[in-house]
């Protein structure tokens, strides 16, 4: 009887330490997740929240039919699928959203990455045609430039994301990319697995997705400070090796 007793409390300590490992495995995918969704939001640059490189000067209002030729040229892109590509690849390593599974062929990476695409394009769609034609916001990038500080323009570029121009040159809260990013994560319902169609998958996807779409904006920044840098560079580089030819 006594031995019986000892069985039975082995097996309930058992049961309670494979408890206590999935739980733990659990959370470490919930945590691979959320590094997931930071490491490719800050990859997705300009694709993510494509708002483009534009001049520093004030420019005239965009049409509707400007916003969908916007959508579309930032959309149909190599750098679209490339991102893709890269999204898919970060959550099958990873493991996270969205789950279609641990071996990546035949279908796991596929369909991950054609929902990385569909993410894409969805933000994009809702956020700089739909909503951006509804509110009359402008949301290309208007660079600040050399004229102001290195931290002033980071946190210029960053805020972006949740402040916008409108199309009549004024400033105000960035609904369409608010918004926009809200509307795709609640779409991606329609096309992840079940295992991602929870409230805490679509929270982690909306926060990332306006989180990315500030970082993205230092692209568009910094990016001809790089190249006016790189050409000073390699002129210098060449005409340094014409004597010796």
């Amino acid at each position: 009887m006594l031995w019986v007793k000892v069985q039975e409390h082995m097996r309930g300590r058992n049961a309670a330490r494979l408890g206590l490992d999935a739980m733990w495995k659990a959370r470490n995918r919930e945590r691979r997740g959320l590094h997931a969704g930071w490491l490719a939001m800050l990859v997705l640059a300009s694709a993510l929240r494509a708002q483009d490189a534009g001049a520093s000067e004030p420019s005239p209002p965009s049409s509707a039919a400007e916003k969908w030729d916007f959508f579309n040229t930032e959309t149909v892109a190599p750098f679209t699928l490339g991102a893709g590509a890269f999204n898919a690849a970060v959550s099958q390593v990873t493991r996270s959203t969205p789950l279609y599974g641990r071996h990546p062929w035949p279908a796991a990476y596929p369909e991950r990455f054609g929902a990385s695409v569909a993410d894409i394009v969805s933000q994009n769609f809702f956020g700089d045609f739909v909503l951006a034609s509804a509110f009359h916001e402008d949301t290309r990038y208007r660079r600040r430039g050399l004229s102001h500080g290195l931290w002033s323009r980071i946190g210029y570029a960053i805020s972006r994301s949740v402040i916008t121009r409108t199309d009549s040159d004024g400033t105000e809260f960035n609904s369409a990319n608010v918004l926009g990013t809200g509307m795709s994560a609640a779409l991606a319902n329609a096309y992840y697995p079940p295992g991602s169609r929870n409230a805490r998958a679509f929270a982690t996807n909306w926060a990332t997705s306006v989180a990315g779409s500030g970082l993205a904006n230092l692209m568009p920044e910094f990016r001809p400070d790089f190249r006016r840098r790189v050409k000073r560079i390699f002129p210098l580089k060449r005409a340094q090796k014409r004597p010796d030819d």
